[in-house]
C-alpha cells in the first residue's frame, strides 16, 4: 500500500522493517508476496547489475553505486557529476517495455529533484 502513503510514513516503516530483519524479527508475511522489490548493491560498491524477479513479483529494480564520472553539461562544457546506474527487470506478461522505461523516466525525475515528492 505505498502508494496510499506519505514518503515519511514510507520512510518510518522502512526503518522499523530494516531493523527488525537485522535482529531477525520479521514475520514471513512480511517479505513474502510482494509485487515490486528494489535490489540495492550500491552499498557494497557494485556499479551495475542484473536482478533477477522473484514469482510472483511483477518487476524488480537493481540499483547500482553512486560513483563520480565526466559529463557534457547541456552548454558543452566538461564537468564532473554524480552517477547512478539503475535497471529494471519486468515480468513481460504484466508490466510491457514501454511502461517500465515511463516508470524509470519517472524515478529519474524524482532522484534528480526529490522536492518532487513532497508536492
Amino acid at each position: 500500500d505505498a502508494d496510499r502513503k506519505s514518503v515519511a510514513q514510507i520512510a518510518q516503516e522502512s526503518r522499523d522493517l530494516a531493523e527488525r530483519a537485522k535482529s531477525g524479527q520479521l514475520g514471513t508475511d512480511e517479505y513474502s508476496g510482494s509485487t515490486f522489490t528494489v535490489s540495492n548493491l550500491g552499498m557494497m560498491q557494485i556499479e551495475a547489475f542484473t536482478a533477477i524477479i522473484n514469482p510472483p513479483e511483477a518487476a524488480i529494480l537493481a540499483v547500482g553505486a553512486l560513483k563520480q564520472e565526466p559529463v557534457v553539461t547541456a552548454d558543452g562544457t566538461l564537468a564532473v557529476s554524480w552517477q547512478m546506474n539503475v535497471t529494471m527487470t519486468c515480468d513481460h506478461r504484466v508490466i510491457d517495455g514501454a511502461l517500465g522505461a515511463r516508470f524509470l523516466q519517472s524515478l529519474r525525475g524524482y532522484v534528480e529533484s526529490p522536492a518532487l515528492l513532497l508536492v
